[in-house]
C-alpha cells in the first residue's frame, strides 16, 4: 500500500519503536491533560469543529456507530448527545487515553450506550459492514498507515454508511497563515512543555500537520480507498477540514 510523507513523522526522533507504539507512548504520557490541553491551545473552538462534525452525520440517523482513534471519547460522548444512536464504540490505541474516557463515560452514565476498548485503525476487529457510521476526530494523521487505515474504515462500514474525518490543516489566508505559523510552530510546543510536560508531543503535532494530504489530496485518496459522494470543507479560516464520504 501506499505511503505518505505524514507515515513517516513520528513524536520521538531517537526511538527505535515503530510508529503506532510511539503514538501510544505520548498519548498515554498526556491522557490526564488532553482535554484541558485541547481547550486551551484552540480557544474551546474545538468543541464547534466536533459539532459540525458529527452533524454530517444526522440526516443518516445511524444507529450503530464506531468513533476511530477516540481518545478520552469526546466525539463519542459529543455525537451520544448530538445523534441519540442505539450504541457507539470508540477505539484507540493508547490504553491511557481509554482509560480517562472511560471515568467520563461513567460519571455521565453513559456505559450502557458508550464502550471505548483498545483497538488499532489498521485491523479493526469487527466484521465487514457493521457500522452504519464511522467518526475519527484528530485522528487519521497519527495513523501508521492512511491507505491500510481508510480501507479498514470502509470494510466494517455498512453499504449507504458514512464515514467523517474531522482533521487540522493549513490555512490558505498569506496574512493569517504566517500567525498560525508562528503559533504551532512555537507557541504550541512552548505551551505543552510548560502545561503538558511533554514539548516532543506538540511538536509532532505541527509537524504531522505540515505533511499531511489535506484537502483535495485527501479526497483523492479517500476515492481511492472506495469511499463515493466524497467532500470537505475549511472551518475557521482553514485551520481545521471536516471530510465526508460514503460506502
Amino acid at each position: 500500500m501506499a505511503k505518505y510523507a505524514h507515515d513517516h513523522i513520528v513524536p520521538y526522533q531517537n526511538s527505535e519503536e515503530e510508529k503506532k507504539q510511539q503514538v501510544a507512548s505520548m498519548f498515554d504520557s498526556i491522557a490526564g491533560r488532553y482535554d484541558f490541553m485541547n481547550r486551551f491551545l484552540s480557544g474551546g473552538i474545538d468543541v464547534t469543529w466536533r459539532k459540525k462534525a458529527i452533524a454530517q452525520l444526522a440526516p443518516l440517523k445511524p444507529k450503530n456507530i464506531l468513533d476511530v482513534a477516540t481518545g478520552t471519547g469526546d466525539v463519542a460522548i459529543m455525537t451520544w448527545h448530538q445523534l441519540h444512536p442505539d450504541k457507539i464504540t470508540g477505539i484507540d490505541i493508547s490504553e491511557g487515553m481509554l482509560e480517562h474516557g472511560r471515568q467520563k463515560i461513567e460519571k455521565l452514565g453513559l456505559t450502557n450506550g458508550i464502550t471505548l476498548h483498545k483497538g488499532d485503525s489498521e485491523t479493526i476487529s469487527y466484521p465487514d459492514n457493521t457500522f452504519d457510521a464511522i467518526t475519527v476526530a484528530f485522528g487519521v494523521r497519527n495513523f501508521q498507515n492512511l491507505e491500510k487505515g481508510l480501507k479498514e474504515m470502509y470494510r466494517v462500514l455498512k453499504p449507504g454508511g458514512k464515514l467523517v474525518i474531522l482533521e487540522f490543516s493549513r490555512p490558505k489566508q498569506p496574512l493569517f497563515k504566517g500567525v498560525y505559523n508562528i503559533y504551532m510552530n512555537f507557541i504550541a510546543p512552548g505551551i505543552g512543555k510548560l502545561l503538558a510536560r511533554n514539548k516532543d508531543a506538540y511538536q509532532y503535532l505541527n509537524n504531522s500537520m505540515q505533511a499531511f494530504p489535506e484537502r483535495e489530496q485527501l479526497i483523492r485518496i479517500m476515492n481511492e480507498a472506495g469511499y463515493s459522494t466524497t467532500h470537505y470543507k475549511a472551518l475557521t479560516m482553514g485551520i481545521c477540514c471536516y471530510y465526508c464520504g460514503s460506502k
